[in-house]
């Protein structure tokens, strides 16, 4: 399974990875001589080979919404029944689509196709 990173979370990689390089970290890459000149020691070339052969041991954490994490906590603490967690699930589905709509996230016409996708989908 190959993560998919947004265009910032690499630049953001690329960039950490690029310093710890020209601070004299080692390269993780079997790198000769003739490719190290060939790349003419760049360090951001040195960081996206890296991230592109996928020898970089680093992690992004994407946090969650406050609200997700509460409703995930309180439906561990209780024991349901698959019936009433898919319903829970349902519920906080339109509590998030209604305040999406309130904040001006979304319009009503995101929110029905919204909608007709969820219904498809069942």
């Amino acid at each position: 399974m190959e993560i998919q990173f947004t265009r910032f979370e690499i630049a953001r990689i690329i960039g950490a990875r690029a310093l710890q390089l020209s601070m004299d970290a080692p390269i993780l890459l079997k790198l000769s001589k003739e490719e190290l000149e060939e790349l003419n020691y760049n360090v951001l070339e040195i960081a996206r080979r890296e991230l592109e052969e996928g020898v970089l041991p680093i992690a992004v954490h994407r946090p969650t919404p406050k609200k997700v994490k509460e409703k995930l906590r309180e439906v561990k603490e209780e024991e349901v029944s698959d019936e009433e967690l898919i319903e829970k699930e349902k519920e906080g589905e339109k509590e998030i689509l209604k305040e999406a709509k309130e904040y001006g996230f979304i319009s009503e016409d995101d929110e029905e196709e919204e909608v007709e996708s969820t219904e498809e989908e069942e």
